[in-house]
């Protein structure tokens, strides 16, 4: 009987994880949840998707989830049913993944199970931040505002991914464009040149001799192993990165990069406020927001400095003086966090200060781009430049011999 590793959420709102033994992923979630317990995570023990920790995806884009919170909240507040709801929204989505998980939703409701908990068996689709919103939105009343807030998220961090996209396309393009030069170059304009400085004979220049040697290795069997290296390196990489000190250690150098750990760490802060304010908002205990806001960082380092200010908020400090002490919140995050402690109003200030990181990391993204650009264009001058005059080199020395 195959073995499942599994993350759960207990009744206290406290993580559990463990391993549990059963005859498929369906049947040990069934029976966590006969337990009691809210499924986070159900992986299989073994094999290739244990070893690299992968998950296949279930093609459910973010936007997706931003426009069904948003129309679900417009027909609940028109006064319909929740499964009336969902059977609406089901036909209207035109993401079919999306659409399979809202029908199974719709028949867990029918069947007496409420909303949230039905929501918990898709992880994958609705992530921790959405289930527990839905949660205090069905205890106060008020699931409709909950989810217009659920989707106002979403789509400030879809705005704030669009914005970097579209600012990294051109340094993205450029820097394809050179590899592809310097590939077509070295494939094909290099080989020409090489039978014809065979012809005139002679001792190449060393510049020359070394853009020869390395046209042969890339145009023969180097280049095949050069691919493999580079497609295995990658394969590694992302191995390391998944496991828990390859990405605390990746994180942490993200972090203290000399001209991107800004812009990283500006993201970084902009997450961390924008979920935490949101849970506020909606109700979520301030523990039971942290929990979430630890698992949903996106940056080893700062879900560790989360985690950690959780557990002296749990002994009764305030918010602000565990996040003061460490390197990774700056002063100014962490005093207005006080005021907004000391005057009630913490779910409001940390939305502002959402607002002023989401603003920063524009301008970060501006200031490197604009500084990108014109690194890119030199490095492309320099590469081909210093190509040509590497080519013509020993036809200089002939003409100079002619002379």
């Amino acid at each position: 009987m195959p073995q499942f590793s599994y993350s759960v959420r207990d009744k206290a709102g406290k993580i559990v994880k463990g391993s549990l033994e059963g005859d498929s992923r369906d049947a040990v979630g069934t029976k966590l949840r006969q337990m009691g317990y809210i499924v986070l995570e159900l992986q299989q023990q073994g094999g290739l998707a244990a070893m690299g920790q992968i998950k296949f995806g279930t093609g459910v884009k973010v936007k997706d989830v931003a426009i069904f919170s948003r129309q679900f909240s417009t027909m609940i507040n028109a006064g319909l049913s929740l499964t009336k709801c969902l059977s609406i929204l089901a036909q209207q989505t035109e993401s079919a993944g999306l659409r399979d998980v809202i029908q199974q939703v719709a028949k867990d409701v029918e069947a007496g199970q409420s909303l949230s908990d039905s929501m918990a068996k898709h992880p994958k689709v609705f992530p921790p931040i959405f289930i527990n919103m839905v949660r205090a939105g069905e205890t106060g009343g008020v699931l409709d505002e909950v989810l217009v807030r659920v989707a106002d998220h979403f789509e400030s961090e879809l705005q704030l991914k669009a914005k970097i996209k579209s600012a990294m396309t051109y340094p993205v393009a450029m820097g394809f464009l050179v590899l592809l030069i310097l590939a077509a170059m070295m494939i094909f304009v290099v080989p020409s040149f090489e039978k014809m400085f065979s012809q005139l004979g002679g001792e190449l220049p060393a510049i020359t001799q070394l853009l020869v040697d390395a046209s042969d290795f890339v145009a023969g069997a180097g280049g095949i192993i050069t691919v493999v290296v580079f497609a295995a390196s990658i394969f590694g990489f992302k191995f390391w990165v998944g496991t828990t000190g390859g990405r605390r250690i990746w994180d942490t150098i993200k972090l203290r990069a000399p001209i991107f750990g800004p812009l990283v760490r500006k993201l970084a802060l902009a997450k961390f406020t924008r979920t935490f304010g949101t849970l506020v908002s909606a109700g979520v205990p301030i523990l039971s927001a942290l929990d979430i806001v630890s698992e949903t960082a996106g940056n080893a380092v700062v879900a560790n400095a989360v985690k950690k200010a959780r557990l002296a908020i749990k002994e009764g400090e305030t918010i602000a003086k565990p996040l003061s002490e460490s390197s990774v919140f700056p002063s100014m995050l962490v005093q207005m966090i006080s005021v907004g402690e000391e005057t009630g109003a913490l779910d409001a200030m940390l939305n502002k200060i959402a607002d002023f990181y989401d603003e920063e990391v524009s301008t970060a993204v501006e200031g490197l781009t604009s500084l990108i650009e014109p690194l890119m264009m030199a490095t492309l001058g320099l590469i081909v430049g210093g190509m040509v005059i590497a080519l013509y080199l020993p036809m200089f020395k002939v003409i100079t011999l002619v002379e």
